[in-house]
């Protein structure tokens, strides 16, 4: 059987714990993507730049629908993820999701297309986690939480059981969120932050327990 390969948007520290990984699984980088002109992280994988250095790659790759892709962009940048998803997609990638082998993924759980679940990650019964979602090192996720599309869990952040996450959240890394907690689309939670209560869409909060971060007057 051929080993798979993959090809990765972006050209950074991210990239490099995926190439890891895929290898790790017997599968192999062959190209990479990234928006600005910048040097390949991966020896002797080429970077291409831009929409078009993508197409261009893409009109010149063999059997590409063997092809898998993932996104190496982290942070609050959902929105990116899943467009640059829908670019490969539109270009017949594969895009299934990555889990390492240290991670523990429950059988009753559902991850989704080009979802990333690294290192000692726990995604226990019946958690449902949506597209292009990164689950970093030592993330946990437990029981029937539910998360949209494009968010990213930091390293040791954790979710309790039956957790909300819409679209586009950030959990900063060692964050907690206390059971049956909502947190609303594009909101961001700090680095250890604990969430005792429902946070609304559009909003960042810090501290424990966690407040919205108050922004200074403007002048």
């Amino acid at each position: 059987m051929a080993e798979p390969r993959y090809v990765i948007w972006g050209s950074a520290g991210h990239a490099k714990v995926l190439a890891a990984l895929i290898g790790r699984l017997g599968g192999c980088v062959e190209a990479l993507f990234d928006r600005d002109a910048v040097a390949s992280v991966l020896p002797g994988v080429p970077v291409y730049q831009g929409e078009a250095g993508f197409h261009r790659w893409a009109d010149q790759a063999q059997d590409i629908a063997q092809v898998r892709g993932l996104v190496a962009i982290g942070g609050s940048r959902g929105r990116d993820r899943l467009a640059l998803q829908q670019l490969f997609r539109g270009r017949g990638l594969e895009l299934p999701p990555l889990q390492h082998p240290d991670a523990s993924v429950c059988a009753t759980a559902t991850l989704g297309a080009g979802t990333q679940v690294l290192a000692q990650a726990v995604v226990a019964a019946d958690a449902v986690v949506g597209a292009a979602c990164i689950l970093n090192h030592k993330a946990s996720v437990d029981h029937e939480c539910r998360i949209g599309d494009g968010v990213h869990l930091a390293p040791g952040a954790t979710l309790c059981g039956l957790v909300t996450l819409h679209a586009h959240v950030m959990v900063g890394a060692g964050a907690v969120v206390l059971p049956r907690l909502t947190i609303g689309e594009n909101s961001i939670v700090g680095a250890g932050a604990v969430v005792t209560r429902d946070v609304p869409p559009d909003t960042t909060v810090v501290g424990n327990p966690a407040r919205p971060l108050r922004r200074a007057p403007q002048p």
